[in-house]
């Protein structure tokens, strides 16, 4: 790859906001989906197959056990749940080298369910909404624990040369708005959040976030707190092309062709003139990485995720 412009290269340079010869992409699936389009790339990595510029790799992570039955009652419990470490470190770092050596992706490690959802899956979504209006010091005290161990894995994986980028993923909308108030997701959720960001960009990776729904109200904060590249903006809850014209010049966006309507409901042609619109708008003067806005699901045909990946090809 020396003295050639690279898969990372043009990732870097969208992520920079600028025009490059062609508009990245990363599409990536269910597992459900990937069982559908895989027959049609045999025995290939279908991130690779079907020519992402983005490579997505899950990283050893921690999750809740033990959970106290307390937990899924209404009211606030007095103890915090054990935790348990996930995945393989030596396998995750080979993995990335390879990938990196062989094809030049970006490498993105990507963390689903990193802060406000691991709360949700401890005490339940309905719960914890009820904690942070009703007992904010609980739910205070469980998000700074996720926090805490998040920072050490965080650590451990940052340091990582080959990484280009972090996702952190935690679903703040629903498709009518911010699932809490702006006052209380900075409140409670703002400061944790930028505790994370500063230590990725302390070690020179890009900041991702995933959050589904309408969070207009706190892309700014997102802005000030230093996210580069934000997912998966649903064209169904939010006009990405107002959003585009108000934040491109200072954020990144991944997503944004619709998995709601066109990919599973549309014509292939339809499918292609919908991701042929989207990419021009959204890649003028760089800042996008093109993808639909979520994992392709089972319910889209084959023959329009073959279209969307032809027509990416041309862009």
């Amino acid at each position: 790859m020396m003295g050639q412009t690279t898969k990372r290269d043009i990732v870097k340079l969208a992520i920079a906001h600028k025009e490059t010869g062609r508009v990245p992409y990363a599409i990536h699936f269910t597992p459900e989906a990937e069982e559908l389009i895989q027959p049609y790339f045999p025995d290939e990595d279908l991130q690779l197959a079907i020519g992402n510029d983005v490579y997505r790799i899950a990283p050893p992570w921690w999750q809740w056990c033990n959970v106290p039955e307390s937990y899924s009652g209404y009211a606030s419990p007095e103890v915090l749940p054990d935790t348990v470490g996930t995945g393989c470190y030596e396998d995750f770092f080979a993995k990335i080298k390879e990938v990196k050596q062989k094809t030049g992706c970006y490498i993105l490690t990507a963390i689903y369910g990193s802060h406000f959802e691991k709360a949700n899956f401890a005490r339940g979504i309905e719960n914890f909404l009820a904690d942070m209006a009703g007992e904010p010091d609980f739910a205070e005290k469980l998000l700074k624990f996720i926090i805490k161990k998040n920072m050490v894995m965080l650590e451990n994986i940052a340091a990582c040369p080959d990484i280009d980028g972090i996702l952190l993923g935690s679903d703040w909308g629903s498709q009518r708005g911010i699932l809490m108030s702006p006052g209380i997701w900075r409140k409670l959720i703002r400061d944790g959040e930028r505790q994370e960001y500063d230590l990725i960009k302390k070690y020179g990776k890009d900041v991702w976030i995933h959050s589904c729904g309408d969070i207009e109200p706190i892309i700014p904060d997102l802005i000030e707190m230093g996210v580069d590249v934000l997912n998966p903006i649903q064209p169904e809850c939010m006009d990405i092309y107002k959003l585009k014209e108000k934040y491109g010049d200072r954020l990144a966006f991944w997503g944004g062709i619709s998995t709601q309507n066109v990919l599973p409901y549309g014509t292939p042609y339809e499918v292609m003139e919908e991701t042929k619109a989207v990419v021009a708008a959204m890649s003028k003067g760089g800042g996008y990485i093109a993808s639909p806005a979520q994992e392709i699901q089972d319910d889209v045909p084959v023959e329009n995720v073959l279209a969307l990946i032809e027509q990416l090809k041309r862009i």
